[in-house]
């Protein structure tokens, strides 16, 4: 009978015990272990002092450290270029070098000048937002990488905290995104008067979320940004001065065509109102053969926000010139119709033998001569 002879196993010190829970313990917490010539600082110590546990020590309290400091270094140094270029740019287009390289029609006036910066403060304000949170995003998810500590949950809890969020404050991202594009489509700024569908008005302010403008009767007005669905901008690059001037039937339409050409162009020509006026005034001729007069239009390319100042100076020039040519304004016409008092009950008696008065007789129709000489108490004359 043989009998397998079974060696017994050692028993571990109690020094070979620690030194095996410390060693499994901290390869756990880096989740590495050390082996001869594997790169990083726990197999340069281990190659310099041929100690595993020296090793993984000097890792944990070198190796993951000094990584998370260089991850934040490196965040610190991305976010730091980046605030560096976009303070630059906003510095730019505050300045107008954009719009005075295009040598267009907008000059420089310190209400541009006010737009272009407060445009270029609130994108260069939106992109330091985003450059820190998506910066810091990354610094949070590259340390908790380091530290082994699974990111998943996180990333999924980011998610449905986006979602309930996009659902309950809909309203709220529609007026942002709806902001931040208008702003960087420069549909309109501050200084501008523009017609926003329920309110129009001059724009005092011009936010992410909201836009406030004042109307001529001095009411302000809050617009919510994603409320907007139209804009009617009416001092963006140019505008137009148009006036319609009415005539009597009895004027010249020729002449008068002639004198509103020749205002307009002296107006144009005048040293005060030339910056104001951008091309030669044209008279575009009948615009409408109303009840009362004829209509003739008139048209003046002006510099922005300027339409109304030319065209009270029109109005004011054109009446002082049609009272020296003589030209008649057009006044209200009426046609008034009177009706004569009713028939007597009893018709006279018909004469006999005449065919047309058998079925009785109407007194005659009064003619319009009848009715001036009552009105006058003068006989009209027959002509």
């Amino acid at each position: 009978m043989l009998v397998a002879a079974t060696t017994p196993a050692p028993t571990p010190s109690p020094e070979s015990t620690s030194a095996g829970e410390v060693l499994r313990d901290v390869g756990e917490l880096t989740g590495s272990y050390c082996v001869s010539g594997s790169p990083g600082v726990c197999g340069t110590v281990y190659d310099l002092t041929g100690s595993r546990l020296a090793g993984r020590i000097a890792d944990v309290l070198l190796g993951w450290p000094l990584r998370i400091v260089l991850i934040l270094l490196v965040c610190f140094v991305a976010r730091y270029l980046l605030m560096k270029v976009i303070d630059r740019t906003v510095a730019g287009v505050a300045a107008g070098r954009r719009e005075a390289r295009r040598g267009g029609l907008l000059e420089s006036s310190p209400l541009l000048s006010e737009r272009r910066q407060q445009r270029a403060q609130t994108l260069g304000s939106v992109l330091k937002s985003t450059t820190t949170l998506v910066i810091g995003v990354v610094a949070v998810l590259g340390v908790l990488g380091q530290l082994n500590i699974n990111i998943a949950p996180f990333i999924a809890s980011a998610g449905i905290v986006g979602v309930a969020l996009g659902f309950g404050a809909q309203s709220l991202v529609r007026d942002f995104l709806s902001g931040v594009f208008m702003l960087a489509e420069d549909q309109y700024g501050v200084g501008d008067v523009v017609d926003l569908g329920d309110a129009s008005g001059t724009v005092e302010a011009v936010g992410l979320r909201v836009t406030r403008l004042r109307d001529v009767s001095g009411t302000v007005w809050y617009v919510r940004n994603g409320e907007i669905l139209r804009v009617g901008n009416q001092s963006q690059g140019w505008a137009r001065a148009v006036l319609d001037v009415s005539v009597a039937y009895g004027a010249d339409i020729a002449h008068v065509q002639e004198v509103l050409q020749r205002i307009g162009d002296r107006l144009a020509a005048e040293e005060a109102w030339k910056p104001l006026v951008l091309a030669r005034p044209e008279v575009w001729g009948v615009e409408q053969m109303a009840a009362d007069g004829v209509v003739l239009r008139m048209v003046v390319k002006t510099a922005p926000l300027q339409q109304w100042a030319v065209q009270r100076e029109l109005r004011r020039r054109i009446k002082a010139a049609f009272d020296a040519e003589g030209i008649e304004f057009p006044f209200p016409q009426r046609t008034v119709w009177l009706r004569q008092d009713e028939a007597p009950a009893t018709p006279p008696p018909a004469r006999h033998g005449d065919p047309a008065a058998a079925g009785g007789s109407q007194p005659p129709r009064r003619s319009e001569a009848d009715v001036v000489a009552d009105d006058t108490g003068e006989i009209p004359r027959i002509r």
